[in-house]
């Protein structure tokens, strides 16, 4: 079979969850459901920071951009795959999926920036606190974030470019709920090689160092608290960056146990159904991490609902 050009490729089809036709209305409310719950919160968190006097700080600062991003993040893959059950049609265009790779990697991409670098946020607000002003000013901040955008912005065009310059064959099915590049790359006739290498750089650069970043600033930050002698004192020292430790294992543990699985079966199916929790759970139960665990976070909201409610 003569593999056709990559410019003749008009759509892909996207298999999504499940193929019984009795399980497709369970899965769209399911879905819609986690959605709203997620922009909702995320928008509500955005609100709160940006509303609240009391949080504009640097943490809120970077965690008002996490949600933004996590509302970005599922916005990429969820309203495609909502409105392929609905319409029972799994057709993606070709430029949709170019654009849905390139988004998709693009947020991916900097939620885990973003937890590095709130990781660090941690570390000197434990381990420096007399320094933390100072350390953590608004032109550090500015730069943390500008410097992650641009990063990702390039690395994601690359990604994107890259796969743009793949022909295809026939067989167009993507076996999962939006464009992975991975799957994507799979079907490709011509030479992936340059693909293949840049994805797993880029794994290694923009996932594990991050990582690496996460894991030496909790060591830091586990070995101050250790110092404390009051068990007063350790758990107010663990409790102030113990919901963004939970966001980072819940984001690292969904992701890492996507692609451990993805490596060891063959089952395209059950990879994309994991992937589900660190593409659209997870961004849904950050809001509720950050707000149940913190109690200036949840002063603001109710200051804000309440002046909704007198506004009313």
């Amino acid at each position: 079979m003569e593999p056709k050009n990559h410019t003749q490729v008009s759509e892909f089809i996207l298999l999504g969850l499940s193929e019984l036709e009795e399980l497709q209305s369970f899965l769209l409310g399911l879905v819609l459901f986690m959605y709203l719950v997620t922009f909702i919160g995320n928008f509500l968190i955005i609100l709160t920071i940006i509303t609240g006097s009391l949080l504009h700080t640097p943490m809120y600062f970077f965690l008002c951009n996490l949600s933004f991003v996590d509302i970005c993040f599922t916005s990429t893959t969820v309203p495609k795959m909502l409105l392929n059950i609905h319409t029972h049609n799994k057709a993606i265009t070709y430029q949709g999926c170019i654009a849905q790779i390139y988004f998709f990697n693009l947020f991916a991409e900097l939620d885990v920036f973003l937890l590095s670098i709130m990781a660090y946020d941690w570390f000197v607000a434990i381990c420096h606190p007399l320094h933390y002003t100072v350390i953590m000013n608004p032109r550090l901040c500015s730069l943390l974030l500008l410097s992650s955008w641009i990063l990702n912005v390039l690395d994601s065009l690359l990604r994107s470019l890259l796969v743009l310059r793949l022909s295809f064959c026939s067989n167009l099915e993507i076996p999962h709920f939006f464009c992975e590049i991975s799957q994507v790359i799979q079907l490709a006739c011509s030479d992936t090689l340059l693909s293949i290498i840049e994805m797993y750089l880029a794994t290694m650069v923009m996932g594990i160092i991050p990582l690496t970043g996460i894991v030496f600033s909790y060591s830091r930050i586990v070995s101050s608290m250790l110092r404390i002698t009051s068990a007063k004192g350790k758990y107010k020292a663990f409790s102030t960056c113990g919901s963004h430790l939970s966001v980072v294992c819940l984001f690292y543990g969904t992701g890492f146990g996507v692609y451990l699985s993805s490596a060891t079966t063959q089952n395209s199916r059950a990879s994309a159904i994991a992937s589900v929790m660190y593409s659209i759970v997870t961004p849904m139960l950050n809001p509720f991490i950050y707000s149940l665990r913190n109690k200036d976070v949840k002063r603001a909201l109710k200051n804000l609902v309440e002046i909704v409610t007198l506004n009313e």
